[in-house]
């Protein structure tokens, strides 16, 4: 157990503001995660833990794949404490098993999207110094495996068999009907430094325990999107990861218990995801209920299928999923819960969730660095509109002076959000400098621009670094989208800022309307004037079918300043 979080800021109203049940003070358990795992593994042997395509597997053979495949990893491939091991998977049971197993053995798992190109994934294992990577035998994953394993110099390239995690008799058909997707490693140049699934588990060997110093041990290295240049590696320590699941324990009272089903869409990869789904849900002896990708009908399909009870998910993919026509029609009663987090949440789709469901839909708040929960709405109390929830027990948070972040700001003034609590990174990989920027006093700076009202609830203004300075004054494009979301025919809107050779800079807004509708630029601006301020009014308005995302689902304004940037070159135009 760890100690508790001591107050330093000068305004924690929440405290004495929490939701009946939940204490501040409570303590944290930092046991790590896989032994934590094991336990329930041991405890509730006949339960289900993960349900793949309809391939169940219960807690007994989990906890026994984690026993194996760790001894194995020792005994076959050298792992020792502070190897890097790079997983490059989907959503599947041998993610699962190879993080837990990877974490008891001492290593550090490098979260590794599919998605990634061969540079974006080259870059990655460079900089995280990784040994090995984990990945299937399917054609598309494994010639980037391959080529970053030639380029990089990784030791061994860990293909897990596809087909094997599906159920029958889709397990026997796959390799037949789908022989092209299937990887030839015999014609590869790096065959010699595969190791197939099958013989790390026909390996034998004992298990030597490993001493874990949860305070300091790395666990997951997580590596930020990169959207404001090169990914930065968060190291997570085993105290950061196993406190975080008990925060967000402490936090949802008995909503996470035995038998519960959650829905895991967004990939184990994110951190969000990792934490969310994966952890919380397997420390609590849940059951997952997962898919390789998200795809509209298949996530419906597994819905009807398994009833769950939960789901954590970006806001895009709750208003997808909960808005489509099919979900209107379906049978949802079974969810009574859901978490939105990675981005803010519109009233309109926590509106649908409830209207669809019956059941309750709260908003949290995050980043990487905090492994990553740090703020969450109340699980069993009406949440405030707008709000991303008080922090969550053992953290504190201030809010400081966006030119001078080393003075608090006054109460209920907006500010940068910084923080302190035990899911607080260690610091980024081999990158002192950075770390040194992303601390001021033991607080970690967000860069994100918030205040807090006198119950202590944290509401979430903008992204220092999406900041618009229009004429001198401060615009936050949040404030813009959200009167935008208001509009009934405004599906999903993202605002950007633009040089403006008056201005300086100026808003410009993109914008998906609801199927059918005619709305005219003009129209929303008309809408818009009196609920936003004339320096907010977006200079532009463009009309896009779909908007750009991350890969977890996130609206990108990455792309968007790229797509804008296009445009004026094309146009020759200026500003």
């Amino acid at each position: 157990m760890g100690a508790v979080t001591e107050l330093k800021s000068a305004y924690h109203p929440w405290v004495d503001n929490y939701p009946e049940g939940i204490d501040w003070h409570a303590e944290i358990d930092i046991t790590p995660v896989a032994e934590r795992v094991l336990d329930v593994c041991a405890r509730y042997p006949d339960l289900i833990a993960m349900d793949f395509m309809g391939r169940q597997t219960d807690y007994r053979e989990f906890g026994r794949m984690i026993e194996k495949l760790s001894a194995a990893l020792q005994t076959q491939l050298g792992v020792s404490k502070g190897t890097r091991i790079a997983l490059l998977l989907p959503n599947i049971p041998y993610y699962a098993f190879f993080y837990y197993a990877v974490l008891r053995a001492g290593g550090v798992v490098v979260n590794c999207s599919p998605l990634y190109s061969i540079d974006e994934l080259t870059q990655i294992i460079a900089n995280a110094h990784a040994d090995i990577i984990v990945t299937l035998d399917l054609a598309q994953l494994f010639k980037k495996a391959e080529q970053v394993a030639i380029t990089t110099g990784l030791s061994r390239i860990v293909l897990c068999p596809f087909a094997k995690a599906l159920p029958f008799p889709q397990s026997l058909l796959f390799p037949l009907v789908r022989r092209r997707e299937q990887a030839r490693v015999s014609a590869s140049t790096v065959a010699d430094r595969v190791i197939p699934y099958s013989r790390l588990m026909r390996s034998g060997g004992s298990f030597v325990p490993v001493p874990i110093d949860t305070a300091h041990d790395i666990a997951v290295q997580q590596y930020t999107g990169g959207t404001t240049g090169v990914p930065k590696g968060a190291m997570l320590t085993h105290a950061n990861i196993s406190a975080n699941v008990s925060q967000t324990k402490l936090w949802a009272l008995d909503a996470y218990r035995p038998k519960r089903k959650v829905i895991a869409v967004i990939p184990f990869f994110h951190v969000f995801s990792m934490t969310a789904c994966l952890n919380n849900a397997l420390v609590n002896a849940m059951e997952i209920d997962m898919l390789p990708r998200y795809e509209l009908k298949g996530t419906l399909d597994l819905i009807k299928r398994v009833q769950p009870d939960m789901i954590m998910a970006v806001p895009t993919l709750v208003h997808a999923v909960f808005g489509s026509e099919r979900a209107k029609k379906m049978d949802l009663s079974s969810f009574e819960l859901g978490i939105s987090g990675g981005a803010p949440l519109p009233q309109s789709v926590r509106e649908e969730f409830v209207n669809t469901t019956g059941g309750t839909l709260v908003e949290g708040y995050g980043l990487t660095e905090c492994a990553p929960v740090v703020c969450c709405g109340p699980i069993r109390a009406p949440a405030k509109d707008g709000s991303i929830g008080q922090p969550l027990p053992g953290t504190d948070i201030r809010f400081c002076d966006v030119d001078e972040p080393d003075k608090e700001v006054a109460p209920g003034e907006r500010g940068e959000i910084q923080v302190r609590g035990p899911q607080v990174m260690a610091g980024y990989f081999e990158d002192p400098a950075a770390t040194r920027d992303s601390f001021i006093d033991g607080w970690l700076r967000t860069g994100d621009v918030g205040l807090m009202d006198e119950q202590g609830h944290v509401f979430l203004v903008d992204r220092i670094k999406d900041l618009i300075i229009s004429s001198g004054f401060n615009v936050y494009p949040r404030a813009i989208e959200a009167v935008l979301e208001s509009h009934p025919e405004v599906d999903e809107c993202n605002v950007i800022g633009v040089i403006d050779d008056y201005r300086g800079e100026a808003p410009v807004a993109f914008v998906k309307l609801v199927k059918d509708s005619r709305v005219t630029d003009k129209e929303l601006k008309s809408f818009l004037v009196g609920k936003i301020s004339r320096v907010e009014m977006p200079r532009e308005i463009f009309f896009r079918d779909e908007l750009p995302k991350t890969l977890v689902g996130k609206l990108s304004k990455k792309e968007l300043r790229a797509d804008y940037a296009r445009m004026k070159d094309q146009s020759g135009g200026s500003s």
